[in-house]
């Protein structure tokens, strides 16, 4: 008995120093089963996906020992050093059930491979590659964001609770070249001209910018390994074992070792080994068409390869997904992206989807005038294609809503826009916008405001409202994926059906309703004696007459079958 109790306050103890926050943390716990496991009754589909984009320095901080690595310990200029989130960090907020809370079934993260190890600074003040859009080594992730075990629980765990896994890539470029970051061999990259984007050629064949070396991804011409990077993997202990993959890789495919050949192997052994979901292609209209095209082969022929070797892990039948940055293509482009001298068709070169920049700027319309759009495209141009739509992200500095005084609004076009949703963390939770001292882009990309949502009772109110509405779509296809069609212009009241198979989903939402006695024609939509229930208002009500009569002080509503 003695015994027992010792054991029971030795271990109430150790669960007390788990909490506190200060304390150093190293492992996650991956042993028990995730909390807020999804419940897979529903097909996963990516036109309908809801997903969440974070930078993954700037989420949470899931293993505060790996915070400072490479003797990264220069000043830099405000938000623009490491602050330590990390790989761990996320999986941590997987098992938290943040994300299920939220609706989320597909994590986008920013790039984690191998950043330069000095700071640069171009123009906005003394930078480190947080951001991870400045590789050194495409074959190793960075001591920074975590480890490959790491990585492998991530997606795991990810995978135990119903969500993708999207990986953010870049083939167009290495980081910029400082004292410790050699530029790569001239047969490598070209570092000039700087791209003016005047036409096609002046877009792909040049650098983004002076400084950030621009992957010849257009040759054909075999070239030889760097000789710093050979010297960093022996020096590693993994020369051998990296030149054999390479053979083997270059055996298979009868490829020309030609620099985008090297890096689409080194890319996609992430898919190959961890089962990777699917690309978020970083600056894809500055790399000519056909290397997406075999980028995706690639990608799938790996993804394929996984799925084989791990049958009891497999979520479904979907295929390798690749979303496109075209910076600037909008939806009402629909399949054609124009240089002005030529014109390229993204979806027909390895592209599911492209990121929508056109959502931020119809978000000032009316709602059925933006849903009615993106319904007619959907459904014509972009027919079996789609669109991820986002009001903000780490780079567009033109968000709507930058001060963060419509985050109602900016709920409802997102999550029940058609196409794929894309959160932007701290949208849910009205992270700042506007951070004083910083240059650039640097103040869309704070730490995660956690401390807010405990303390602050607008920002709980708000992610409660995010919550509700990602729950929603997260459990109904017909949002994203279904056709469109309005019910009642006054109050405003709109249905989604989708259909495949067996499967068919129907949904009725509400926006802009009267608070206290309401009602919503849903006449021809559902019948009369159909049991429905409102998920926002957790009420059950039935159809009468064509109409669903509620009474709350909600202005909006959204309206299911009723499970029997």
């Amino acid at each position: 008995m003695k015994k027992g109790l010792l054991f029971a306050v030795l271990l109430m103890f150790f669960l007390s120093c788990k909490e506190n926050k200060n304390e150093v943390v190293k492992e996650a716990d991956t042993t028990s089963e995730p909390p807020h496991k999804r419940e897979l009754n529903q097909p996963f589909l990516w036109n309908a996906a809801n997903i969440y984009f974070l930078l993954t320095d700037r989420f949470n901080n899931g293993d505060t020992l790996n915070d400072i690595s490479l003797n990264r310990t220069k000043e830099t200029a405000v938000l623009r050093g490491f602050m330590g989130g990390d790989i761990q960090g996320i999986t941590q907020k997987i098992n938290d059930g943040y994300f299920t809370d939220l609706g989320v079934n597909a994590i986008w993260f920013s790039p984690i491979v191998e950043q330069i190890h000095d700071n640069v600074d171009e123009g906005t003040g003394s930078t480190y590659g947080y951001h991870g859009y400045w590789t050194k080594d495409w074959t190793a992730l960075d001591p920074n964001f975590g480890t490959r075990k790491e990585l492998e629980v991530l997606v795991k765990t990810a995978h135990k609770n119903g969500i993708r896994i999207l990986m953010d890539i870049v083939l167009n470029h290495t980081g910029p070249v400082t004292e410790l970051d050699p530029i790569w061999p001239k047969e490598w990259v070209r570092s000039e001209p700087v791209c003016d984007f005047t036409d096609y050629v002046s877009t792909t064949s040049c650098t983004l910018v002076e400084n950030l070396p621009d992957i010849i991804t257009e040759s054909d011409t075999a070239v030889e390994l760097p000789d710093a990077l050979m010297a960093k993997w022996k020096e590693e202990g993994r020369l051998s074992n990296e030149l054999d993959e390479l053979q083997v890789f270059f055996d298979r495919t009868k490829y020309p070792r030609a620099p985008r050949f090297y890096i689409i192997k080194w890319l996609t052994d992430f898919v190959n080994d961890l089962g990777i979901d699917g690309f978020r292609v970083d600056t894809a209209k500055h790399v000519d068409e056909k290397t997406w095209k075999e980028l995706y082969h690639e990608a799938s022929y790996a993804f394929n390869v996984w799925k084989r070797k791990h049958p009891d892990e497999v979520l479904d039948d979907n295929p390798f997904f690749m979303v496109g940055e075209v910076y600037g293509y909008g939806i009402s482009s629909g399949r054609e992206y124009d240089f002005g001298d030529k014109k390229v068709d993204y979806f027909d070169n390895g592209f599911h989807s492209l990121i929508n920049f056109e959502l931020k700027d119809d978000a000032n319309m009316d709602y059925e005038a933006i849903f009615s759009k993106y319904n007619d495209l959907l459904f014509t141009e972009l027919e079996g294609k789609s669109v991820v739509n986002y009001l903000t992200s780490h780079d567009d500095n033109n968000p709507f809503d930058k001060e963060r005084k419509k985050p109602y609004r900016a709920a409802n076009v997102l999550l029940l826009a058609p196409g794929a949703s894309q959160i932007y963390y701290g949208d849910e939770s009205v992270r700042s916008l506007n951070i004083q001292g910083t240059k650039g882009d640097a103040t869309l990309r704070s730490f995660m405001n956690w401390g807010e949502l405990d303390s602050i009772g607008n920002n709980k109110a708000v992610l409660s409202y995010w919550q509700k509405l990602g729950t929603f779509r997260g459990h109904h296809p017909a949002i994203g994926a279904g056709r469109h069609q309005r019910l009642s212009k006054n109050p405003y009241v709109f249905g989604r059906t989708y259909a495949d198979g067996e499967f068919k989903d129907k949904v009725v939402v509400g926006l802009d309703l009267p608070k206290g006695k309401k009602f919503l024609w849903v006449k021809g939509f559902f019948g009369d004696g159909t049991k429905l229930y409102d998920t926002f208002s957790k009420t059950f009500v039935t159809v009468e007459n064509g109409k669903v009569f509620l009474e709350n002080d909600f202005d909006i509503a959204l309206l299911e079958l009723a499970k029997n």
